[in-house]
Parts: structure tokens; sequence; C-alpha cells
């Protein structure tokens, strides 16, 4: 195949260098605070592993199934995205379902590595836990956190160091992202009062799309409900590296095991920079974000193994919410992507997108190159990122 794309890219005139030895790809899973409405919704019916993994997700959900599949594609939903009872489920529905449309293409990672909630995605594709079971802890989780008082979350340019001379109340450090980017989560009342000061000190803090303090201690109550439930499933240790967040290395057999591990995740700090760090030592990678927004890759185009070169960071989605045309061509540019790197991806499987693409190709009459094309283009060498 790849020999075949190549003759006909050149015959068309575009320049393609494919690496001597594909980086090895991990994904990245992200959690709260990237979704948002309709959330890769253009390629649901387009790409067969995408909506097969979707649809089993939502069918999991029980009777919530089909309010949540209604809520994710409607102008005006009941309950909005932001809410624990819609960001959550959906959020793993849409992660999983890009991480199985990537193995579709024929790409294997080699590593895992989730943000909050997208740990919880890892675990299934590292074998750790069912689908079914991961689901179910996930419904477990919703219904206890609903249950609680509101919070809200709070996105700060600071490092961790900086911000604790800030934490009053229930606010703790919820996640340490990057050197220069940490979250705050807290109550209403305490979070909006470190809101005042960070805004009085010139530090700039953004609210991040969440209505629940995740990873603070006001979600102990739900930590606590939610520990027997978990000593009920089947763990196992991960039989593909993945990288937690809530120990900032490797995850260990031990971790995997615990069902206090996975309950805790509820109220322990994130510790998404540290993680990415470790897994970056390990080698030169090729770092695919199986999610909405990019928020993961614009950390990790932050790090200095990324601006260097030696390693990249490909999303999947477009940066924000651009409607369905604008998820197909993001997903076939981080194809395009891969095969610049050099994997040999299933065109079969990349079927359903590109004639999706070709048929809006079809009412542009510009003479631009295709979205795939240009993203060969401008994809070419080691160097590009």
């Amino acid at each position: 195949m790849r020999g075949e794309h190549r003759a006909r890219a050149r015959k068309e005139g575009f320049h393609v260098t494919l690496r001597p030895r594909p980086r090895p790809v991990a994904l990245l899973f992200p959690g709260q605070g990237s979704q948002h409405a309709r959330m890769a919704a253009g390629l649901h019916g387009r790409d067969a592993a995408f909506t097969a993994a979707l649809d089993a997700v939502l069918d999991l959900m029980g009777e919530d199934g089909p309010e949540l599949r209604a809520d994710w594609l409607a102008a005006e939903p009941r309950i909005g995205v932001d809410d624990v009872r819609r960001g959550q489920p959906m959020l793993f529905a849409v992660d999983y379902a890009l991480a199985r449309m990537v193995l579709g293409w024929g790409v294997r990672p080699t590593a895992l590595l989730g943000h909050s909630a997208g740990e919880l995605v890892g675990a299934v594709l590292a074998g750790v836990m069912s689908l079914s079971d991961a689901v179910a802890m996930l419904r477990a989780r919703v219904r206890e956190v609903a249950r609680l008082p509101a919070g809200g979350m709070l996105a700060v340019a600071a490092g961790e160091e900086r911000l604790r001379a800030y934490l009053t109340g229930d606010v703790a450090i919820a996640a340490v992202n990057s050197r220069q980017q940490t979250m705050l989560a807290g109550s209403v009342e305490p979070l909006a009062r470190v809101a005042a000061r960070l805004a009085e000190d010139r530090v700039t803090a953004v609210p991040v799309p969440a209505t629940s303090p995740f990873h603070s201690p006001a979600m102990d109550p739900a930590a606590a409900a939610l520990e027997p439930f978990c000593a009920g499933l089947r763990l196992r240790p991960p039989t593909v590296p993945l990288y937690s967040g809530y120990t900032g290395r490797l995850m260990t057999p031990d971790d995997a095991l615990s069902p206090r591990f996975w309950a805790r995740q509820l109220t322990d700090t994130v510790y998404f920079g540290p993680a990415l760090e470790e897994l970056l030592a390990v080698d030169d990678m090729l770092l695919v974000e199986a999610g909405p927004r990019q928020t993961l890759t614009t950390f990790a185009r932050r790090h200095r193994a990324v601006r260097l070169g030696a390693s990249a960071a490909v999303p999947l989605l477009p940066a924000k919410p651009a409607g369905p045309g604008a998820d197909r061509d993001a997903a076939l540019a981080a194809a395009a992507r891969l095969w610049t790197e050099g994997y040999d991806l299933d065109t079969e499987a990349l079927a359903g997108l590109w004639r999706e693409r070709e048929r809006g190709a079809a009412g542009r009459s510009t003479g631009s190159p295709a979205p795939h094309q240009r993203g060969l283009s401008r994809c070419e060498g080691a160097g590009c990122r």
C-alpha cells in the first residue's frame, strides 16, 4: 500500500517523505473539560469501527443510553454536556470509539495515557477491565457524584507550588498538566473566592467546563461509596504499558488490581505532566490524542521532546466545535500523518471517511488541494510536528 500511494502522491505533484522507522504510537485520552456538544458526531455512521464502538458503549449504558444519544446529538439537549451525567459518559464513549477507529486503521499503540476519566478508557484497552465493567464503574461514579453539591474547576497559568498559597476550604490541586498549567477544583463558594484572589494578583485563571469539583476533597463521599463497588469488579494487570495520571508513572499490577486506586481517582490529583514526562523518556513517540478539543495535544506540544521534533503530537478531532465535516477532515489529516510516519493503513477501514470527504469536495470548485492532500504536503519528514 505504501509504495502504491507514494507513487500516486508523486504523480499528483505531492512530495512525500516516509520515516525509515515509524515512531511508536501512544494514545492519549482526555477527560472532563474537553467535552462539547456533538463531539465527533461527524464520524458516527461514517467510520465503521468508531460507530460500532460508540454504539456498544451506549448500549451498555442501559436505560440511560437513548437519552445520552439524544442529548449528544441535540441542538438543545435536555441535560447539558458539562453536567457529570452527560460529560463523563459521552467522553468515555467518544474516547473509546476514537481509539477503536485508530485500531481499525491497523495501528497498534505501544503505550496508553489518560487524563482523569480518560484513564478508564486506557484501562479497557490495556486489558485491566472489560468494557462492560468499565461502563458499570463509570455509571456508578456518575450516580455518586451527581448526589454531591455542585462545584467547579479552574485552569490556572501557574505552577503547582505557587498555587498552594491560594488553597482554602476544600479547594485543591486537581491536575498538574505542565509546569505552568495547573487545575484547581472545589465547591462553588470556596472556588469563587480563590478565583477572585487569583484575579486580584493578575494570575490567569479560566473556568473549566465542569459542574462538579473533581479531584478535590469534596469528592470524598463519592469515592468512599464507590470503593465497595470496585471491589466487585474483575481487575487484571495491564497487558499494554498504561501510564497513570494518578501516580505520574507506569501503572503497576498493584495499582491496577486495587479497588481503592480506582475509587480514589475521583478525589486524587491528576499528574498528567509527570506521566507524560516518563512516557517520553522511554522513546521518541507519536502521541495521538483520542478525544475532542486537542487539549492534551496542546500540553504535549509544550514538552521539549515535541518542541525539538524527536516526538510529535497529532489530534484526531478539531480544536473546537466546527461541524461534521471538520471532524472527518481532522481524522483524515491524522490518518495522513500516520501514513507519512510509515504506518501501513487499512484503506478499506478508511473508505467511509474518504467517500464522505470526496462528496464534500465535489461541491467545491476552488482548485485547492483536498484536506487529506494538504495534510500530506505539510507533514513531510521527521521534523513535522
